[in-house]
């Protein structure tokens, strides 16, 4: 029994390096990178946590198209604005593929905006496109609905009465309000039990990825999905979203009118009505919900992260949060509405905002993509279906694009004479034809909701916490955001909260 027992060791370990060497030999064109290792690859070198330099030091060593490893699969990772730019616009088509991990394997089924492939993807990409622009995404409808929220949001801050207050909860509020504004026709009651559960759900999902418990998931799904474990409550937190956005298309199909539609909803069912005997449609409830579910999930977490990370620097910088204020109070006056318009007149206001997505980005890295062909870049040969990765840090900090990459510096968006100045450098969005579809609303919201706050209130550190307690350094994950932190909104002298 015992010789049983070591003539299957034995066969086991040379089955490991049969596996391992024919792994090397398959992928000997890819570009360089750490030494994979059977079971865990190159996470030896990377780590199961992304860090802030993890990537870039990786760069250093193999260059700007290199390849580490997920267990067996290999990553390729695009790294330096040229790079990047080159893999994002001139691959445009072949890098288009969208990576399903385990986990969403296992909570979805594919279908929506952001992970789907083929057909499906196209489809919706070009509905999602055409039915936001009727919802008036960049126009004067959506302008108002934003608009509004913001004074919400000031009304939150100003019942603070000066005290210390944690940001995230309101600005998380704010920030789904609308994604529930744009998929719904309504907004919730911040005291809406159901409301509350959606976004704690959403906030859940999104801690879990990048974590330690998602990476053994990704590497052990068939052993994790039978264990206990975070795993097993992010799962059902996706269910719980979804749950909620079936829900709410049972509503809508109840008080639906063809001729009126008010929300993404209403235009997603009578898509379905006008799409029935098509052979070749996509869309059903099913895709509905994953839809909703992407909106929640994309729309939420990156934009309330910019927020939080524009009042924490303004508590850091007062002196830029006090030029911030004169240009907004010196160009339009008080009272006075704000429109999205207003930018072009604020370049120091609009500069900040840039400045603030560029050093302090939400995500490090762009959402995985697959090559749908074989690809030649940089001499490397890609193989279809291989998982294309962009390390955005490293375009948003790139030495030879920006002056002191990693400091706050509203400069780099102005020219010698103040004036605002585009780059294309700036990519936190991404590029090419997966380019963020929420780019523009995004933008709205964080010129109303950041413009709205500054004009209305000096932002400072509470009583007794002196800068040095201040952390300006994200919290690893799946997005970077700032540690939690309290601030003071000390109303200005002459302006009111209902600007």
């Amino acid at each position: 029994m015992m010789l049983t027992w070591e003539l299957s060791l034995v066969l086991l370990v040379f089955l490991l390096i049969l596996r391992f060497l024919k792994q090397l030999w398959t992928c000997r064109h890819l570009p360089p990178g750490p030494l994979p290792l059977p079971l865990i690859g190159s996470m030896w070198r990377t780590g199961f946590k992304l860090c802030e330099d993890s990537l870039s030091e990786l760069a250093k060593q193999y260059g700007n198209i290199y390849t580490v490893w997920i267990g067996h699969h290999p990553v390729v990772i695009l790294s330096g604005y040229q790079t990047v730019k080159e893999g994002l616009i001139k691959y445009s088509e072949e890098f288009s593929g969208r990576l399903v991990i385990n986990f969403f394997k296992m909570a979805l089924k594919r279908r929506g905006l952001v992970l789907s492939n083929g057909r499906t993807w196209k489809q919706h990409r070009r509905f999602s496109v055409v039915t936001m622009r009727k919802l008036g995404l960049g126009k004067k409808g959506m302008e108002r609905q934003i608009e509004e929220e913001a004074h919400w949001l000031v009304e939150t801050f100003a019942r603070a009465n000066g005290q210390p207050l944690d940001p995230l909860l309101p600005i998380t509020n704010a920030v789904s309000t609308m994604i529930c504004m744009l998929s719904f026709g309504y907004r919730f009651s911040l005291e809406d039990e159901k409301f509350q559960k959606l976004i704690d759900a959403v906030d859940y999902v999104l801690k879990f990825g990048g974590s330690p418990f998602h990476a053994l998931l990704e590497l052990f799904p068939w052993l994790m999905l039978h264990l206990p474990g975070p795993h097993q409550k992010a799962l059902s937190s996706t269910q719980l979203v979804l749950s909620f956005a079936k829900t709410e298309i049972e509503k809508h199909k109840e008080c639906l009118t063809i001729h009126e539609p008010q929300d993404f909803t209403d235009f997603y069912l009578l898509q379905i009505e006008k799409s029935k005997g098509d052979p070749t449609s996509t869309y059903n409830e099913e895709n509905l919900s994953e839809c909703i579910f992407d909106l929640f999930v994309a729309g939420t977490e990156t934009t309330a992260t910019a927020l939080q990370w524009a009042l924490l620097l303004m508590v850091a910088y007062p002196d830029i949060q006090d030029k911030v204020h004169k240009e907004i109070d010196d160009v339009l006056g008080s009272p006075h509405s704000i429109c999205f318009q207003d930018r072009k007149r604020l370049p120091y206001t609009n500069a900040v905002i840039h400045e603030v997505l560029r050093v302090k980005y939400a995500l490090p890295i762009g959402i995985p993509r697959r090559s749908v062909k074989d690809v030649n870049m940089h001499g490397f040969i890609i193989p279809k279906n291989t998982i294309i990765v962009t390390d955005l840090c490293s375009v948003l900090h790139d030495p030879k694009q920006w002056e002191n990459p990693k400091e706050f510096n509203p400069q780099n968006f102005l020219d010698k004479d103040g004036n605002f100045m585009a780059r294309e450098e700036f990519l936190p969005f991404g590029a090419g034809h997966r380019v963020c579809l929420g780019e523009q609303m995004a933008k709205m919201e964080l010129f109303f909701f950041f413009t709205k706050l500054l004009r209305a209130f000096r932002l400072q550190l509470p009583e007794g916490v002196t800068e040095k307690e201040l952390k300006i350094e994200p919290v690893m994950g799946l997005s970077f955001h700032p540690y939690p932190f309290k601030l003071c909104a000390v109303p200005r002298c002459g302006t009111s909260s209902s600007t």
